[in-house]
């Protein structure tokens, strides 16, 4: 009875972890297509770029929006949840649209394939969850330079900061996947189990948009 049961467990797992990928690849699909779909209409380009207003209206809709999902999620149903964070990835995708108008489109195409190797070719048996404090503390600390670097406008620290990024959303990306594992290990499946499978697509997607853009940086080509 209990090797059923824990047979059980490890196919609910194994479910639940293609859940996660599978949820975050709709949702980097999403944002990809609706970049694209921006990028080739005049009209769509002209209405979200013509001001910067559009462009912060959008940045600050996306941080409440992805702010709102992580603190909300467990007292939201799953297909609230899931619309939202669907809904986010879109919004992520009119903003990114702009980077089409700075980096070249193989560029872009070759670099979120160099991102896509680097996040599901990791696998590490080490134990990450001491990492998560400094992890976090990184990722403040690369905030905190970029803005000061928005004044100096100072290359050394630009290249710094992008190296650093890297290494640091790389670390993230291991660090998050662990925790997902740990996280959804023995458990069934249900609309709670669900619903964290669910965040942690959000955190592996934000990991992944935030790898990518550091990437582009080093491999991109500007126009």
């Amino acid at each position: 009875m209990d090797y059923v049961s824990s047979y059980e467990m490890k196919a609910a797992q194994a479910t639940l972890l293609k859940n996660v990928y599978l949820w975050m690849t709709v949702a980097l699909a999403i944002t990809g297509i609706t970049a694209l779909a921006v990028v080739n209409s005049p009209t769509l380009s002209s209405l979200l770029f013509s001001g910067r207003a559009t462009f912060f209206i959008l940045l600050i809709a996306e941080l409440g929006l992805v702010w709102y999902v992580s603190a909300r999620i467990m007292s939201l149903s799953f297909t609230t949840a899931t619309g939202l964070f669907m809904l986010y990835s879109l919004l992520n995708g009119l903003t990114l649209s702009v980077l089409f108008a700075v980096y070249t489109r193989s560029s872009i195409a070759s670099t979120f394939f160099i991102t896509a190797g680097t996040l599901y070719g990791y696998f590490t048996k080490k134990d990450l969850s001491s990492w998560g404090n400094i992890l976090i503390m990184a990722v403040i600390g690369l905030i905190i330079a970029s803005v000061v670097n928005i004044f100096m406008q100072s290359a050394m620290i630009y290249w710094i900061i992008t190296y650093a990024g890297v290494l640091i959303f790389v670390g993230l990306t291991a660090y998050d996947t662990q925790k997902i594992k740990q996280m959804l290990a023995n458990q069934e499946i249900n609309e709670q189990t669900q619903k964290l499978a669910l965040l942690g697509a959000l955190s592996l997607y934000l990991d992944f948009i935030n790898l990518f853009l550091y990437l582009l940086r080093i491999f991109g080509d500007r126009k």
